[in-house]
């Protein structure tokens, strides 16, 4: 079984690259395929690769146990770029892939726009996006989510500054139809308490140079909250230090925890970062379990929160592959998941049901340290 599912693997990899329809030739009962378009290259590459290699890993354990129902789950990763027209046209490719039971694991709400009515329309289960935005969490009978909302991240971070007494937030967001909607959020809550944020937009796949970053602080912000990606998260808090200023930051798990720290370097320490899955160094069944799978399936780096939540997004499609019991039926493992009600995966519950989309509400706040770690 494991010589005839890599050697699909690698005609299915070379069918991607003549840039023909994948699977033509798959042999749907044989195999879970589930599809997926992330950012393998570009801006935001590193945190593609780590969604690709958590999930990844634990499909490569399950079948190195002999797969789910006597069968293998491929997954069949496509590289947007971080650009939401290819991840559109990315998932036109997969939905066309002979067995497909599901698209999984994509990079942003931006990176699912295109990419939700075309599930839908052809009724495949589209789970477990990176993304707590509005986008992803409207109802859907596909969509369904894996994460909190960015509105439970943001009202926590929110509350915590508050209560401290600042007062003046800028929130730096994306000039897009999601960025926007991100600063929404921000706004809807502080009006509550009668206060109004300030915004600082910014192009997507852009940096901050100095004219930008002389922009922001001319906004005179107590607190800085970031909605955008690693990168110009990094950029900001570099220029803050190169400047010999400092202005608390909080950032939503949208920047990708891991990343952010390697590209802010020593400028990242004090920064907070919320987390929608349980840090990394916890004694939890679920962290022992990912890490070993990581490690078996050969990945070298530490394991990260994008990993990690990768990894338990693979796990519950797997429980619903496993209720389902039907290799190739994309409808029958919608329907597993729909149904599939609370499920521990091993110190992390997720709970589904006909009206409940999405899985979790966890949210925690977390501190850089000056070595580069995340303290809760």
């Amino acid at each position: 079984m494991n010589k005839q599912f890599f050697h699909r693997r690698a005609v299915t990899s070379l069918l991607c690259a003549a840039g023909l329809l994948l699977g033509a030739h798959s042999q749907a009962q044989n195999a879970w395929i589930v599809g997926q378009s992330a950012p393998l290259s570009g801006s935001n590459a590193v945190f593609g690769q780590d969604i690709r290699d958590g999930a990844q890993a634990y499909f490569k354990m399950i079948n190195t146990q002999g797969g789910v129902a006597g069968a293998p789950v491929e997954l069949l990763t496509l590289d947007d770029q971080n650009q939401r027209k290819i991840a559109g046209e990315n998932t036109g490719k997969l939905l066309q892939t002979k067995g497909l039971v599901a698209l999984f694991g994509y990079g942003s709400a931006t990176l699912s726009l295109d990419a939700m009515p075309q599930a839908e329309k052809a009724g495949v289960l589209f789970y477990a996006p990176f993304s707590g935005a509005n986008p992803v969490r409207k109802a859907s009978p596909v969509v369904y989510t894996l994460r909190a909302s960015y509105g439970d991240e943001l009202e926590k971070m929110l509350a915590f500054w508050t209560s401290l007494g600042l007062k003046q937030v800028v929130v730096v967001h994306y000039d897009d139809e999601v960025g926007v909607q991100n600063l929404g959020v921000v706004t809807d809550y502080l009006v509550r308490q009668g206060k109004t944020p300030k915004a600082f937009a910014l192009q997507r796949n852009a940096g901050i140079d100095a004219a930008r970053m002389n922009a922001l602080m001319a906004l005179k912000p107590e607190v800085i909250i970031n909605t955008v990606l690693s990168g110009p998260a990094a950029d900001i808090s570099k220029q803050l230090t190169a400047r010999g200023l400092y202005v608390p930051m909080s950032s939503l798990s949208f920047v990708g925890a891991q990343q952010y720290i390697d590209a802010a370097g020593e400028a990242g320490a004090g920064a907070s970062i919320s987390q929608v899955v349980p840090n990394t160094s916890a004694s939890l069944p679920i962290i022992r379990e990912c890490g070993k799978a990581l490690q078996d399936a050969g990945v070298k780096k530490a394991m990260n929160s994008t990993h990690l939540e990768a990894c338990i997004g693979a796990k519950v499609l797997t429980e619903a592959m496993r209720r389902s019991k039907r290799p190739g039926d994309a409808k029958a493992l919608l329907a597993a998941l729909r149904n599939l009600g609370t499920y521990d995966v091993g110190g992390y519950t997720v709970q589904y049901g006909p009206e409940q989309n999405h899985g979790s509400k966890y949210v925690e706040l977390a501190m850089v340290t000056r070595n580069g770690r995340l303290r809760n």
